[in-house]
């Protein structure tokens, strides 16, 4: 029973410490069942390939896969906050909602109960990047064209809503109704029937600071394999140009506000492909933003360059043995210009070449491919037999990952095609192996 206690207590530890997906696992032999506990990337030491340690390495990655099972998780980078801000049609049609230092502000709509010729604007202070709301609280592409008199999608004063705005970078958005303004009298509405309408944000969600998210980092444990080798995407621009350009389908996911994973075009239609740990239902999907280009222009710098923002729209396939999710976002036209990735239908090979472009801890895109537990070379494939959530259905490397990292393609050196779906932590850390995702939503792609 005690040992049992101690099982449950570990993974406790792990939920506690950051709730991220790949949670770094060691598995101790302490007695026949063993003991999990959870531990940082630095307490961890690659083993000896003696025949004994294989197959405690094995052991170790059953124990991690059954250990991350029990509550996988997106990485936390936010936090919802409750508010009450109405801005109605009588005179008080904009304000601002500020939280001191946070990554970004998105804010959550309970009404958008707007007249014909009007809509909302969402925009950071300096206007470089605004979205429009009309009916229902619908993103419009040409905002102006409800300024006419009587074009509205619902033909008049609208119901409310339960929706998310997008966010906004930095740590201010401003909200603003805007209208072609018309007599009450030419209405035909009263004033008190004004009083009633409106728009009212009900919570934000907001990004931590980097000082909070420094502070969550130091108790969350990681994947990073001894030193931390990956690299700002850019920086591979010059010398690797093919693993750059393989770079470029790979995007960020913010997830019901507050959530971190990684996502990637899958194949030349509008499909995009992460964990199940990450987005699990159609609900999940129609609450997640997906970023493009959400990285440094130039090596070392430490700002992104214009990012390009849609939403996800369809959940089309899932399966909890591989841990993948299969969607489609709501304006693939603009995310077309990034390109997509392929499937290699295949296991790699032990020793085989890889590299693995992310977006970890909610930074910038990275790209892994150095592994200093692989003396300094390129990060290969470990074990192309891994244990993950079956016998056999992953593919283990000591490429640096970290908390929301989940969801990133592993794509092969030799052939620049996907080989696995990263979903573990632990180093070695995993990923699914994509032949098998791949018989599962042949039909689909």
């Amino acid at each position: 029973m005690r040992r049992v206690v101690a099982v449950l207590m570990g993974v406790a530890i792990v939920i506690v410490a950051g709730g991220v997906a790949e949670a770094a696992i060691t598995h101790r032999q302490d007695g026949p069942f063993g003991m999990l506990v959870a531990a940082s990337s630095a307490d961890q030491q690659p083993e000896q390939d003696s025949p004994v340690n294989k197959v405690s390495k094995k052991a170790a990655g059953a124990a991690a896969a059954k250990a991350a099972k029990v509550a996988p998780a997106p990485s936390l980078i936010g936090g919802v906050e409750p508010v009450h801000q109405v801005l109605d049609l009588l005179g008080h049609q904009r304000t601002e909602l500020h939280y001191a230092e946070a990554e970004y502000v998105k804010p959550h709509f309970s009404n958008l109960l707007l007249l014909p010729g009007q809509y909302l604007k969402v925009s950071d202070p300096a206007g470089r990047e605004s979205r429009y709301y009309g009916p229902e609280g619908l993103p419009l592409a040409d905002p102006a064209s409800l300024l006419d008199l009587g074009k509205t999608l619902s033909g008049g004063p609208l119901k409310g809503v339960d929706t998310w705005a997008m966010s906004v970078p930095g740590d201010t958005a401003v909200l603003e109704v805007v209208s072609k303004r018309l007599p009450t009298d030419k209405l035909g509405l009263p004033t008190e029937k004004l009083g009633g309408l409106g728009v009212t944000v009900d919570k934000v969600a907001r990004g931590f600071s980097k000082k909070e998210l420094a502070a969550k980092q130091k108790s969350r444990t990681e994947s990073v394999c001894k030193r931390d080798d990956k690299s700002d995407a850019v920086c591979f621009q010059s010398e690797y140009p093919k693993e750059f350009e393989h770079s470029k389908p790979v995007a960020r996911l913010l997830i019901n506000g507050v959530e971190l994973c990684t996502a990637w075009r899958i194949g030349a239609n509008n499909r995009m492909l992460t964990n199940q740990h990450c987005i699990a239902s159609q609900r999940d999907v129609s609450n997640t933003e997906v970023w493009f280009n959400y990285q440094c222009e130039v090596c070392g710098a430490s700002k992104s360059g214009p990012v390009t923002k849609v939403n996800g729209d369809q959940f089309l396939a899932t399966d909890d043995k591989l841990d993948f999710a299969l969607f489609s976002v709501d304006d693939f036209e603009a995310v077309k210009p990034f390109g997509y990735l392929e499937l290699d239908d295949r296991r790699p090979d032990a020793g085989e070449e890889i590299y693995i472009p992310q977006h970890p801890g909610g930074t910038t895109k990275q790209i892994a491919m150095f592994s200093d537990t692989d003396g300094g070379a390129n990060c290969k494939v470990d074990d192309p037999n891994f244990e993950g959530y079956g016998p056999g259905t992953d593919v283990s490397y000591f490429c640096d990952t970290e908390g929301g990292s989940s969801g990133s393609p592993v794509l092969s050196r030799r052939t620049h095609k996907v080989v696995a779906l990263h979903h573990f932590g632990g180093c070695p850390n995993s990923g699914v192996r994509v032949d098998l995702i791949q018989k599962k939503i042949a039909g689909k792609l």
